[in-house]
């Protein structure tokens, strides 16, 4: 047993040589269900006999494949382990620990007569977690490595008619495991089906058909390759919609062949064409798509037009499931990346289920698909034996290399192959490339570790700042782990961002900068956030309360933490702010709105724009007076315009006028329906009239004999000054806050800081730097303590004087405050003046009022519907908007900042019938963040669930915030996004 759990062979046994992944109309049986199950916590302590016919198996329990044994079984069949650069495990090449958790999986099956062809039967296995003894009535038939790639066994000797037991053992530990270190969960077991083939004698056993598309004259073409025993020509080749058949003879007479004009295919419109591949006894079918992939120079041209990559990075995962594939939610997800303009998709890190690249082609996308290689753990010894340079690993590469090209290889939506990620160079990852390169020389290459592009043909970073990526088109510079020089050489070549925009909790921020970057800088083709969705495991508490686990949830040894939650979408599905934010800043349709005319843009690939509709909406604070449809002629694609246009705006008699223009779908289409905003912009038509402040007569303060100070229906303490209530409503504050519940990008510092320190010209970043939330922590902001300088009464009204500062520290922040009733309405002037001294940044400068709990409503008009801050408000527009206090904020893994809303007017509670108004003062607004726990009761929770029962609610008037940035993996927050210590001033009215 321990040589094939230390083996560096690719495989053993009857294995086969790889192929499509094909419909085909011959017999197969899917052995999907329930199976046997026995769970042993050491290899060694598995089941004796257990491959035997008559082994007794009674006492077995059972376990429903596909599956990951350790979300199943609770605490009996092991537990999930989260890392994203460590090995769970001594690094030790080859060897595994003796504790290796181990599933033995026995399935009962009957096989039918007839089901037995004259030729073979194979045993696939779509995906195994990680090493895997297969047997069959008794007979080893193979050893199989590579968790995420297909294998096929040779079962024909051993596959019998009726009763049939197959014997599955799986280790979760072996040699290879040094090969699958991706930045994921650890989980073992048979995640993808499990299946029997049945291979007719004379069948058609690959098919690979190569579409290209001459975007000068419109024709297609087909090279044919097809895999067949001698006695299965002729084979016929028949594209019904064309009209088109041939039939070819032998293998001899295999040639490219015209199929006429065609529609091409694309991302944005993926036109599929039903393809028969057929012989006597065999019919297999596939889709192809015609389309033209090709490198000239520094462009990557599909159907020779630029790429224009709005990407996303995404795993495989289910929170329940884990790796378990579903087509319904994979092609809801797929849905849902079309609704917010992503078009393409790279596969991290490993090839996908491959139905998933079934609905790639349907849907659109353009896909880079991923070898299953990553061996990040190795960088802790600086790449010493690393995979990709030792020549013991050399089969292995190889092999994996194979199986994931010859599986995908019909797929359209692939316009690129990567070799893996995060794996290091060497002589291993240039095979790899060479034989992708001899296999198809018509799809590039893509592996980010190749720095200096020497056997890679498209250059690919992580994270670089704007800085760098303008560096890097210029030809100056160099990239950190490039060569000196090497950047004047890359800029003859298309780059893209394989990761960028980490989405861990609330951010990134600066998505707008990275576009315009896109779009003007032109070896730069786009790139692909980190990443598509979380992946918390879904758990219950002992009392009941449903949660999303995340690294440390289980006891591991070592994990990475949160580090596993960084999507676009929560682990339920839940869209973020982000991905609006994404949709908004990536729309490929770009609207630019002045005056009485409206430019518009088409950067689709494909496409005009007569699929939608262009609607003018006029508002007039926040309320609609006018809504038409405008009229353009269509815009072709690929950076065509056209003009329109519109209407004049009606003047408004007070208040704000706001027009908002949207391009939305006409009709339903395949991925969203009529009425889906595609773009939007807004943009105001008249200045602003503000409204007046109260001009009646002020009310005199009272000072009454309990300590209180009463001006109208506004109580004050006397001592403090602080506000007790108004009217019915009790209240709290207003109390200085500089401190905000750190996000996860406030919270990581492995990245450099803007702040303070020394730039890095390379990078266009300053270099390392405490993270914000230490620096913030260190500066005391978390900490302030108030003392009462003044409380004043005069005829006019009541004037409050605090000074603001933390323990051991001379800085300080002199805050004034001046009350005063005017028309029934409580009015306050507000100003903070921070001492000097004060270096770094502030997470915020706000008013910080505590109300009642149990607030459900609320009702603003200013920026939403979503939370946005400085760096991260293209998705916002201003208008009014209601919702919950649950839907004010967002429900991140790890409790942080959230529900900021930039530039608010007005506030309304109906549950305690209070309005908060807010004025511009110089010729700023304030935002605000109203949510059920104060800053330090969400810091210090780790789950949502851990938060405690409120019994106030939070309401947060802020002069400025800082910005969200990427700091978690990736530039931190940008200076002209940072909040610098400096005054502050708020004009503020309250109404119960």
């Amino acid at each position: 047993m321990s040589n094939e759990l230390t083996s560096f062979s690719p495989g053993s046994g009857r294995r086969v040589r790889p192929r499509s992944h094909l419909a085909s109309d011959a017999e197969a049986l899917n052995l999907s269900g329930e199976w046997r199950f026995s769970f042993s916590a050491r290899a060694d302590l598995a089941p004796e006999g257990a491959a035997a016919v008559d082994f007794d198996d009674s006492d077995w329990d059972e376990i429903a494949l596909p599956a990951h044994w350790v979300l199943l079984g609770g605490d009996d069949w092991g537990k999930p382990i989260y890392t994203n650069v460590a090995y769970p495990f001594p690094v030790d090449v080859p060897n595994v620990p003796d504790e290796n958790p181990t599933g033995d999986h026995r399935l009962a099956f009957e096989v039918p007569e007839g089901f037995l062809p004259d030729g073979r039967v194979l045993l696939r296995f779509g995906g195994v977690e990680s090493l895997c003894i297969a047997s069959l009535n008794g007979v080893e038939v193979g050893v199989i490595r590579g968790s995420r790639l297909a294998q096929e066994l040779d079962v024909t000797e051993e596959l019998r008619v009726g009763t049939n037991v197959i014997h599955l053992r799986v280790h979760q530990w072996c040699a290879h495991s040094y090969l699958e270190d991706q930045d994921q969960w650890w989980l073992p077991g048979v995640f993808r089906e499990v299946e029997l083939l049945a291979r007719p004698d004379g069948g058609i056993d690959d098919v690979w058909l190569r579409a290209d598309f001459d975007p000068d004259t419109g024709e297609g073409a087909i090279v044919p390759e097809l895999l067949a025993h001698p006695s299965a020509w002729p084979i016929t080749i028949a594209l019904p919609e064309l009209g088109f058949a041939t039939t070819i003879a032998s293998p001899d007479d295999l040639d490219a062949f015209g199929v006429g004009i065609v529609e091409p295919w694309s991302a944005d419109r993926p036109n599929l064409y039903e393809v028969e591949v057929s012989n006597a006894v065999e019919s297999r079918t596939l889709r192809v798509g015609f389309r033209r992939v090709e490198i000239v120079g520094h462009e990557w041209l599909v159907n020779g037009t630029k790429l224009r990559l709005r990407g996303v990075n995404r795993h495989e995962y289910d929170p329940d499931h884990g790796r378990v594939f579903n087509r319904e939610r994979a092609r809801d997800g797929l849905l849902l990346m079309k609704q917010h303009n992503i078009n393409a998709v790279r596969t991290a890190h490993y090839p996908p289920h491959p139905e998933l690249l079934e609905l790639t082609d349907e849907l659109g996308f353009w896909v880079i698909d991923e070898c299953d290689l990553e061996t990040h753990g190795f960088v802790f010894d600086d790449w010493e034996s690393n995979p990709t340079d030792d020549i013991r690993w050399r089969d292995a590469l190889l092999d994996r290399v194979q199986r994931f090209f010859e599986r995908d290889k019909n797929h359209p939506s692939i316009i690129c192959w990567s070799l893996g990620n995060e794996a290091g160079v060497g002589s291993n990852s240039e095979a790899m490339a060479a034989w992708l390169h001899r296999r198809d020389p018509e799809r590039p290459v893509h592996y980010e570790p190749d720095y200096d592009l020497t056997h890679t043909d498209v250059v690919s970073r992580m994270y670089a700042t704007v800085e760098a990526m303008a560096d890097m088109s210029q030809g100056a510079g160099k990239h950190e782990f490039g060569t000196p020089g090497r950047n004047a050489v890359l800029a003859e070549r298309p780059m893209i961002l394989c990761e960028y925009a980490h989405a861990m909790g609330n951010g990134a921020g600066a998505l707008s900068l990275y576009e315009e970057a896109f779009d003007t800088l032109p070896q730069w083709h786009g790139g692909f956030v980190w990443e598509w969705r979380d992946h918390g495991l879904r758990q219950t508490t002992p009392e009941g309360v449903e949660f999303h686990a995340y690294g440390g949830d289980f006891g591991e040894v070592l994990h990475d933490g949160s580090f596993v939650c960084d999507g676009m979408v929560l682990s339920d599905g839940t869209p973020t702010p982000m991905l609006a934010e994404f949709a908004a800043v990536t729309s490929p349709i770009k609207l630019d709105v002045w005056e009485n005319a409206m430019l518009v843009e088409n950067r689709r690939h494909d496409g005009d724009t007569s699929d939608l509709r262009f609607v003018v909406v006029d508002e007039h604070d926040g309320r609609v007076v006018s809504e038409i449809e405008v009229e353009l002629r269509p815009v072709g694609p690929a950076g065509d315009s056209g003009i329109a246009e519109l209407p004049e705006a009606l003047a408004p008699h007070g208040g704000e006028a706001w027009r908002t223009v949207r391009a939305e779908l006409l009709e339903d289409s395949a991925w969203a329906p009529a009425g889906h905003v595609v773009a939007r912009v807004q943009f105001r038509t008249h200045g602003v009239i503000e409204p007046s402040l109260p001009s009646g007569p002020s009310i005199r303060p009272v000072l009454g004999d309990d300590g209180r100070i009463t001006i109208g229906r506004a109580v004050f303490d006397a001592r403090t000054g602080d506000l007790v209530s108004l009217g019915d409503v009790d209240m709290a504050g207003p109390r200085l806050d500089l401190w905000r519940a750190p996000t996860e990008n406030d919270s990581l510092s492995d990245f450099h800081s803007y702040v303070d320190v020394e730039p890095i010209a390379s990078r266009g970043v300053g270099g390392p730097a405490p993270s914000s939330e230490t620096q913030w922590r260190t500066a005391g902001l978390d900490r302030l303590q108030r003392r009462v300088l003044a409380v004043d009464v005069s005829p006019e009204g009541l004037r409050v004087l605090h000074r603001y500062a933390p323990a051991a520290s001379r800085e300080s922040v002199l805050v004034e405050l001046l009350w005063e009733v005017r028309d029934g309405q409580l009015v306050l002037a507000a100003d903070a003046q921070p001492s000097r001294g004060w270096t770094g940044t502030w997470p915020r400068i706000g008013l910080h009022f505590v109300l009642p709990g149990g607030l459900e409503r609320v009702e603003w008009f200013g920026t939403g519907p979503n939370e946005n801050y400085p760096d991260s408000r293209e998705a916002a527009i201003v208008g009014r908007f209601t919702g919950t206090l649950q839907d004010m904020t967002v429900n991140y893994a790890v409790p942080q900042e959230s529900g900021h809303r930039e530039g608010v007017r007005e506030v309304v509670l109906p549950d305690v019938g209070l309005t908060v108004r807010a004025h511009e003062v110089g010729g700023k607004r304030p935002g605000f963040q109203l949510r059920a726990h104060d800053p330090h009761e969400v810091a210090a929770a780790a789950h949502p669930h851990e938060l405690p029962g409120s019994a106030r609610t939070h309401l947060h008037i802020d002069a400025g915030v800082h910005g969200l940035g990427s700091r978690s993996c990736g530039p931190d927050v940008r200076p002209e996004y940072q909040l610098r210590p400096g005054p502050a001033q708020w004009s503020l009215r309250f109404k119960a």
